[in-house]
């Protein structure tokens, strides 16, 4: 089994949602010893974002393109090739102001490509990053799930399911600012999630 871990926390350190996804992770390895693990933390190596210039770069053939352009692709062709290799994906995913990182959005403009990871046919969309299992750690400050201001799951639900993967699990820790209390309860709540997630 490989394991892929994307932190999306701009915090290098300390981060809930990272602290959530390396459980998960930990997890995961427990119950694999023989697994994997490749870890891309996003705040310390961020991605580029889809700019004008990439877009250029992408859309240009590959034996047209600069050395700039083959270099801007490549460290995209780099994040689909670790997707690719990954039976599981692990996402710290943090809130910001109701969405997911800038971080974490360059990570998913850079593994959404129209005929590597994904295609057109005659029947609609096909996604092609396929038989893989998708674990989100979900660390919030305040408490959102099931509600409408939650925005980042339908988002991710749809986004990742349009690139094939299907089987996703959340994993909530929420409440993490409401007090000592409140992150204790949202904690447990995640160790709760995750033991349904992994039954």
């Amino acid at each position: 089994m490989n394991i892929l871990q994307i932190n999306s926390s701009a915090r290098r350190a300390d981060a809930n949602s990272t602290r959530l996804a390396s459980l998960i992770a930990g997890r995961l390895l427990d119950r694999h010893p023989d697994a994997r693990l490749t870890l891309r933390d996003l705040a310390v190596t961020p991605h580029p974002v889809l700019d004008e210039q990439t877009l250029g770069a992408l859309f240009t053939p590959a034996a047209q393109r600069t050395p700039e352009q083959a270099a801007r692709v490549a460290l995209d062709d780099a994040l689909i090739a670790e997707v690719q290799a990954a039976d599981v994906l692990v996402l710290g995913v943090p809130m910001y102001n109701f969405s997911v990182p800038v971080q974490l959005k360059s990570w998913i403009d850079a593994i959404a490509r129209a005929g590597v990871t994904f295609r057109y046919t005659a029947n609609g969309p096909e996604g092609l990053l396929k038989d893989k299992t998708v674990y989100f750690a979900l660390a919030r400050g305040g408490r959102y799930r099931g509600t409408e201001t939650d925005t980042q799951v339908p988002y991710l639900r749809t986004v990742l399911g349009f690139l094939g993967m299907k089987d996703v699990r959340f994993i909530y820790a929420e409440g993490l600012a409401m007090g000592e209390d409140g992150a204790r309860q949202g904690f447990a709540e995640a160790e709760a999630d995750l033991a349904a997630a992994l039954a």
